[in-house]
């Protein structure tokens, strides 16, 4: 106990004091955690649609793979990308192996199934109801998934929020494709490893302290988002059905 409480007391001024080799993890943490998210959300929020509003063969198979996708283990993918990219690999001609793209490729596909499987969760739960008149209302696919983003917005952004909490945290895969290699291609969770293991405990403790922080920051705004809510707006041209009644 009293080796924790030493390391925990040199590793906050750590955190204040400037440490140029701390800032670029973070920067770097953020930049892998921003592109990974946007390249999750692009893919996987349309498949969440898909899955949530389709009505087509073996859509509750293609759920429950989804599902089952939320347990990927990280270490799996950072192994299968990296027999990918090694030369003598699919796209060994690429030349990924232990540099940034592949930390970017790694952090995303991690973090898509949070955007495919929540997406589709919160278009789920939305009542019956609503999209039987939209598309009474004569809605078409497009203007459907439109209402259907925006009235799951608080579960469809908690999905999002979710795969940056991933891209934040992860640290398996980046270690296997991108190599850990000193302040290259370490985020805040792979630097942490490599102080553990290089016995520099106190700027362990600071650079977990900092990841920390960043994931309390995130879970305050799902905690907002759940306090938040709105109301039912349909404005859709009346089709057939609808002039007929």
């Amino acid at each position: 106990m009293t080796l924790l409480w030493d390391e925990l007391k040199a590793a906050v001024p750590l955190i204040f004091h400037g440490n140029p080799y701390l800032f670029s993890v973070i920067g770097f943490t953020l930049q892998v955690a921003a592109i990974a998210t946007v390249i999750a959300a692009v893919i996987g929020l349309p498949l969440g649609l898909t899955l949530g509003l389709g009505r087509f063969r073996g859509r509750r198979w293609l759920q429950i793979l989804a599902n089952a996708s939320l347990g990927l283990p990280p270490v799996l993918v950072g192994l299968f990308l990296f027999l990918v990219f090694v030369p003598q690999g699919p796209l060994g001609g690429w030349q990924l192996n232990t540099t940034r793209r592949a930390v970017y490729i790694a952090q995303a596909i991690l973090a898509m199934p949070y955007t495919v499987t929540l997406t589709a969760a919160a278009v789920q739960g939305l009542p019956s109801e609503l999209l039987s008149q939209a598309r009474l209302l004569g809605a078409g696919r497009l203007q459907l998934a439109a209402l259907a983003l925006r009235e799951a917005r608080i579960g469809v952004i908690a999905a999002v929020l979710a795969a940056l909490g991933t891209a934040l945290s992860e640290v398996a895969a980046i270690a296997i494709v991108g190599g850990n290699v000193y302040g290259y291609d370490q985020t805040l969770a792979s630097a942490a490893l490599y102080e553990a293991n290089q016995a520099r405990y106190a700027d362990s403790v600071a650079i977990a302290i900092v990841l920390l922080v960043l994931i309390v920051i995130l879970m305050g705004g799902v905690s907002l988002l759940q306090h938040s809510g709105g109301g039912v707006r349909m404005r859709f041209r009346a089709g057939p059905a609808a002039e007929l009644g």
